[in-house]
């Protein structure tokens, strides 16, 4: 049973003042109707940060964010919205193409940093689909999604371009880090070079500000072992939000006069926080009552203030889309966190990062539009980040080709608060270790996968999946299990041609018929099953 504090949450958002979000805009009849039809797009990605994590959603959270409650007052609040993983490679996929990773060869787990980028060269993106309809597209920040590197690591050539990243998938402009900082190959790279190469080497220092976690700063090593991490010389992991902020906003000025005059602009920012390291600046330690990862999520929460500020200074608020959302649910020291500073990373919901249950993919979800978007509203109903490409191409009128978007449903009824706005279609969760799950409504069927079996919640009644009503609804069980069959093996979620999976079935899909069989482990602990190591 949803919390009474949480409904009372929610109907507050509902209730934001109109005047509050008037004053912050101009007037929507100054707009003239090409640029409404074209408007500026914004999408800041946040890096394991949890339903919680927002203080608007959260009413006993341990810190305030001020500038992500300003979204929300003055944009719309996707309270049952969902990334399309729980953990960063897929969900970053899923967000940029409109369709499932696990479609992809990438079944499990992430990719490192160097690697056969997982976006196929003839795949649409939301860059590429943008900037075909007169977009100028960038992105600043952390990839994810493999880059093709000059030679092997200890024998580089970082005087020839790094191939098969952003710029080969529909960005005009890039400027960041190529993975995780776990990853290694750290440098600031913009475009198909880094100014200061990545020639020295590094490993993962303790830090000591937070928990379980681990730092990235000089002095760093000359000579190269199997143990360590290509790092350049200038590199220090606690500047990655800052110099990303400060890049956009350059950015932006630089093509804001285009975007007043009808000519809009497209920005990816995939933020690394609150991802480990946990490292806020000193400015912010100290600032909440959740210990450095709250210092964090307010620092994050302070750059977004920035990104906001600008916009209003460039008078470019009222028709821009800002997206706020996050690529999974919190890391597992959600569990401390919530002993010490009993602060709930993932809310009200169960579990996080890497689980199948709704703390591993229910995110902090809201977009802005001051154009079309009335603000302080709460859509209570599911919508995946798979579903921005499709949103995009409605609003823009401009249909999919049919390999495109396979697992995108456009929401643009929503943002624009149309009568009779139809049920999205079934939702497939996936998590990190291969195991499935359906949303349809508000029933949630879990799939077997190794030692564990179905399981089935009515979400509606149930949102912390705490009750599984299996035995009691077999009907609902063959309808999931059969619709579930169905996204899986016709390559698509939408109506449509059935498309190609990259791959024949694979053995997590053991519940369909001529799938491979997939190994038992041992059996092992809640604790170990929901929350694997990657």
């Amino acid at each position: 049973m949803t919390p009474f504090w949480f409904r009372v949450v929610i109907a507050g958002l509902c209730l934001c003042n109109f005047v509050t979000f008037s004053k912050s805009a101009p007037a929507t009849k100054k707009t003239s109707p090409k640029a409404i039809t074209r408007p500026n797009i914004i999408i800041v990605y946040t890096d394991d940060q949890g339903f919680g994590d927002a203080s608007c959603l959260n009413p006993e959270s341990k810190f305030k964010t001020l500038n992500i409650d300003r979204l929300a007052k003055e944009g719309l609040t996707f309270s049952d919205g969902h990334c399309s993983d729980t953990v960063c490679t897929p969900s970053r996929y899923g967000l940029l193409t409109g369709r499932y990773s696990w479609r992809t060869t990438l079944k499990r787990g992430v990719m490192s940093a160097e690697g056969k980028c997982l976006i196929a060269d003839d795949r649409m993106t939301l860059a590429s689909f943008l900037k075909e309809q007169g977009y100028v597209t960038a992105m600043v920040g952390k990839w994810h999604l493999g880059m093709d590197f000059p030679g092997e690591i200890n024998d580089r050539d970082w005087r020839q371009p790094v191939r098969d990243m952003p710029l080969d998938k529909g960005f005009d402009y890039f400027w960041g880090i190529p993975a995780s900082m776990n990853y290694g190959v750290l440098a600031w790279f913009e475009g198909r070079h880094a100014k200061v190469p990545p020639t020295l080497f590094t490993r993962k220092r303790l830090n000591r500000i937070a928990l379980s976690d681990y730092r990235i700063m000089p002095p760093y090593e000359e000579k190269y072992n199997k143990t360590l991490m290509e790092v350049a010389s200038n590199f220090v992991d606690s500047e990655c939000l800052t110099r990303f902020t400060d890049k956009t906003i350059e950015w932006i000025e630089n093509v804001a006069p285009a975007a007043r005059t009808g000519h809009p602009f497209f920005l990816y920012l995939p933020y690394t926080s609150p991802h480990k390291p946990v490292i806020p600046l000193k400015r912010f330690r100290g600032k909440t009552e959740a210990g450095a990862y709250g210092d964090f999520i307010l620092e994050t929460d302070w750059h977004l203030g920035r990104l906001l500020d600008l916009l209003d200074r460039e008078k470019l608020t009222e028709n821009t889309i800002v997206i706020f959302t996050s690529d999974n649910g919190p890391e597992t020291t959600w569990r401390e966190r919530r002993k010490r500073f009993q602060h709930a990373s993932n809310g009200i919901y169960r579990e996080g990062k890497r689980s199948i249950h709704e703390g591993g993919h229910r995110v902090p979800f809201f977009i802005r539009w001051p154009a079309k978007v009335k603000p302080g509203r709460v859509w209570d109903k599911p919508v995946c980040q798979t579903d921005l490409l499709a949103t995009f191409a409605e609003m823009l009128n401009q249909p999919l080709p049919a390999n495109a978007g396979e697992d995108s449903v456009s929401f643009l009824n929503v943002l624009l608060n149309n009568k009779n706005i139809e049920p999205r279609s079934a939702m497939i969760h996936h998590a990190m270790q291969g195991r499935f799950a359906i949303r349809e409504g508000e029933w949630k069927l879990v799939m077997p996968h190794r030692e564990n079996g179905l399981e089935l919640y009515n979400l509606a009644k149930d949102s912390g999946e705490d009750h599984d009503i299996l035995q009691d609804h077999p009907e609902v069980v063959k309808k999931l299990t059969k619709r579930i069959t169905e996204i899986v093996v016709n390559g698509r979620t939408t109506p449509g041609k059935n498309q190609p999976n990259d791959t024949p079935l694979w053995s997590d899909l053991t519940w369909i018929e001529g799938a491979p069989e997939l190994q038992k482990r041992p059996s092992r602990n809640r604790k170990e099953r929901l929350n694997p190591k990657p």
